[in-house]
């Protein structure tokens, strides 16, 4: 994961998660309970990814957890944070230190860093492990891990298994190289595939006491770092692809203007790459003797990220929104963040099972990723909220299938989901009856049956709030219309679990009189869709609803038989 040196303010204020509005308004013991927790979480990872190889989380979430560990200590003028890389050090001495990288925000701030800038390159920002190379005699002879950038840790055990490191030079000479070494993939497409958890992958494999052949060969070498190469870039470039090391020359382009930086970016992050990249890297062709170099992003080279496939949200509330059969869906409700140029702000649970097994709460930092680059998705929860909020879910057996037949308390939901499935295109597919219509008649206490916006006239109707005169006329034509639907339009639109592909005959009293073998010998209709026909059909509240509609002259509902006596 990335840990860099420098979370500039600038990033800060541009992060998917940032806020616009003031700081959380926590009591000074939530204040230091919550900036304790995240602080310990981020020690963990740090230890886990440098001692173990472990990478626990996504390498932008960690980004976006230690840029909310910055906003936080902002916000309430705490002491900042030790350095991430602090206790990554090792016993080996970098022949130069490895410098940090700032991480440009977007296009302005590209633009802010080239102004004034000439000589430079982009290149793809290798997502892999940071390593010092040593080649004495043309022998790659040590290997040492970037640590806190000063020292780091010996590696050198798994240079003989390294098969596609370029471990021999065409020359005998002494060389001193940076480089990240990736996971190498086929075709890899960062726009599609992500990365693919390659860093950490890399990172397991090199903490290891012993490669086998296979793991060796399966990491790859991308040098970005000469520090005591030619002044040039374009020199430098030259001079490594006749040394072993094409892929520095190959991925390497001169730029001169931000449309050139954007055009490279847009372009490696939707190519097929031998391996996974988080963005690019800006560098000037010319930088200062590596004997000035120090263990921070210097001037001279920047980082401008990929869109973040994950954004880390913070949860604002949990809502349940209620179908018309009685599903209940966790609705779950974040402060804004983008993701690809979609605004987020809420993002649905699929079932309250899930939700349960999540158990997210307001407060609660989660994972947001596009499911088919265009709908919402939680993946899980990164952080918890120290404070947990109470939230009041519905009962599981509180909604089903004929529950909510009418305007009560609790089943406003429900209810207003009947009476839109039953104006909607699956029913009667009535015009400027949608679900903000539902609710206002609902609300305003003028429909709280199946079947009360029948006997509405022009006067109930403007006395609505939101429904004027023009309103109302074009509401009560389309209720008359709805007078001479079909019956089976009236059937589906009332809820009877059949499909349009099934064609029925009669009215309704035949086919509540219907038994289940009736009912299954019908083409399409099995043992458990017969049942749920009969039970629709014998239910009291729907029998209601058939005798009220027979009452108001609907004609495939006359002669209709009365509810059975509770």
């Amino acid at each position: 994961m990335p840990y860099t040196l420098l979370f500039t303010l600038l990033l800060l204020l541009h992060a998917p998660w940032a806020r616009a509005e003031q700081c959380p308004d926590w009591a000074p013991q939530q204040i230091d309970a919550e900036v304790a927790q995240l602080l310990a979480t981020l020690a963990r990872w740090d230890d886990q990814y440098h001692r173990q190889g472990i990478s626990p989380v996504a390498d932008e979430l960690y980004d976006q957890s230690r840029q909310r560990l910055g906003y936080l200590q902002q916000c309430f003028g705490l002491t900042a944070s030790p350095s991430p890389l602090a206790s990554a050090g090792g016993p080996v001495l970098h022949p130069a230190p490895h410098t940090g990288v700032d991480k440009l925000a977007d296009r302005q701030a590209v633009a802010q860093w080239m102004a004034g800038k000439t000589g430079v390159w982009v290149q793809p920002k290798v997502d892999g492990v940071a390593v010092s190379l040593i080649y004495r005699e043309g022998r790659l002879a040590q290997l040492i891990s970037r640590g806190d950038g000063v020292h780091g840790h010996d590696w050198s055990r798994h240079i003989p298994q390294l098969g596609a490191v370029t471990r021999h030079l065409p020359k005998a000479v002494d060389l001193q190289l940076q480089g990240e070494l990736y996971l190498r993939l086929d075709q890899h497409v960062q726009a599609q595939a992500g990365s693919a958890n390659a860093r950490g992958t890399v990172a397991g494999l090199l903490a290891r006491k012993q490669l086998t052949a296979e793991q060796g060969n399966a990491i790859g070498l991308f040098v970005w770092g000469w520090p005591l190469g030619p002044d040039q870039q374009a020199e430098r470039l030259a001079q490594l692809a006749h040394l072993g090391f094409p892929d520095s020359q190959r991925y390497s382009i001169a730029i001169d203007t931000l449309e050139d930086a954007a055009h490279w970016r847009e372009h490696w992050y939707r190519s097929p790459l031998p391996f996974a990249s988080d963005g690019v890297i800006l560098r000037q062709g010319s930088r200062p003797p590596a004997q000035r170099w120090q263990a921070k992003a210097p001037y001279w080279i920047a980082a401008w990220k990929y869109p973040y496939v994950q954004a880390l949200a913070e949860v604002r509330d949990v809502r349940f929104r209620v179908g018309r059969t009685g599903r209940v869906t966790p609705i779950v409700h974040v402060q804004p963040v983008t993701l690809d140029d979609r605004r987020i702000t809420q993002v649905s649970l699929g079932s309250l099972a899930r939700w349960q097994a999540l158990d997210i709460g307001p407060g609660d930092q989660v994972a947001i990723s596009l499911a088919g680059l265009t709908i919402p998705r939680l993946d899980h929860v990164v952080h918890r909220a120290v404070e947990r909020q109470p939230v009041a879910a519905p009962a599981p057996d509180q909604h089903h299938a004929h529950s909510c037949w009418h305007a009560s308390e609790g089943c406003e939901e429900q209810f207003i989901a009947r009476l839109t499935w039953l104006g909607g295109k699956q029913g009667l597919a009535l015009p400027r009856t949608g679900p903000g219509t539902w609710r206002r008649l609902v609300e305003a206490g003028q429909v709280t049956s199946m079947t009360d916006w029948l006997h509405l006239d022009a006067e109930r109707l403007q006395q609505v709030p939101g429904i004027s005169s023009l309103t109302a006329a074009q509401l009560l034509e389309s209720f008359d219309q709805a007078r001479s639907r079909p019956f089976d339009q009236w059937l589906r639109g009332i809820g009877a679990p059949v499909s349009k592909a099934l064609q029925l005959t009669g009215d309704w009293p035949e086919l509540a009189s219907r038994s289940a073998g009736q009912w299954q010998s019908l083409p399409g209709i099995g043992a458990k869709r017969s049942r749920q026909l009969v039970d629709f059909f014998t239910v009291n509240e729907v029998q209601a609803i058939a005798a009220q509609l027979a009452e108001a002259g609907i004609e495939w509902f006359l002669a209709t038989p009365q509810p059975n006596e509770q």
